[in-house]
């Protein structure tokens, strides 16, 4: 039998096209998610959408919804900070490790990864910026040589590309900053300084976590600002 990646099973494909579609914001927050209409448009049957929604459910992804179904579970700003506080941690530790352990694989393939981030924020694509950014951070996870340091970042995988993706479409300039924080952990990590790397992973993390924060709160001021302008608007209407 010939080798290679095993084949995603349907409720997989359905998950990931699900998962996608909210991180790139094509379902916004409180969207509501309707079986039928998804199986329609990924020409499948009601019970793998069914199932992949109730693997979204239990991450977090969509909630269910007082008359309304199921919805695509707003940001929280609050979920961030939490988010962001571990990563921190976790991030710091892989890069000590990575200079410590993976400077050789560091220097062989980290440019590449560089320099894909680079495309990709000229290509202008929040997806291929999203998708890299991931990459170099997952890459910098496995060359630290700790599984269990693995293991306990991929959880919030996910949600990091939803609130990259979400910040990413209002805010371009953030990604040439990141860039460049990148390629400064990745110098450490190959001169062999463990110290630095870890310094360097942390307030990497550090910044993005207030540059994100920053801008999620301003996004959901804005929305709510015009839900209630409608609000007032229908209210006058009716009056």
């Amino acid at each position: 039998m010939a080798g290679g990646a095993p084949v995603p099973s349907l409720v997989e494909q359905v998950y990931e096209r699900i998962l996608s579609e909210i991180c790139e914001g094509t379902l916004a927050p409180n969207a509501r998610l309707i079986q039928d209409e998804l199986a329609a448009a990924y020409e499948v049957s009601r019970q793998p959408v069914q199932q992949a929604l109730m693997l979204l459910r239990e991450r977090g992804f969509v909630a269910d919804a007082p008359k309304r179904g199921v919805i695509v579970t707003p940001l929280d700003a609050d979920v961030l900070r939490d988010v962001y506080e571990t990563r921190e941690v976790l991030d710091g530790l892989s890069c000590r490790l990575a200079a410590e352990r993976g400077s050789d694989r560091a220097q062989a393939e980290g440019p590449a990864l560089i320099a894909r981030g680079r495309e990709a924020i000229s290509g202008g694509s929040v997806a291929r910026q999203i998708a890299a950014d991931l990459d170099f951070h997952q890459f910098i996870y496995a060359i630290s040589g700790n599984r269990s340091v693995e293991e306990a970042a991929r959880p919030h995988w996910h949600f990091m590309r939803r609130i990259m993706g979400a910040v990413l479409r209002v805010e371009r300039d953030i990604s040439s900053d990141i860039w460049n924080e990148h390629t400064t952990i990745l110098d450490a990590i190959i001169a062999g300084e463990p110290a630095e790397a870890e310094t360097l992973g942390r307030a990497h993390i550090a910044r993005a976590s207030k540059k994100f924060s920053g801008q999620l709160r301003a996004l959901q001021e804005q929305t709510a600002a015009r839900h209630k302008s409608r609000s007032l608007t229908a209210h006058s209407r009716i009056g």
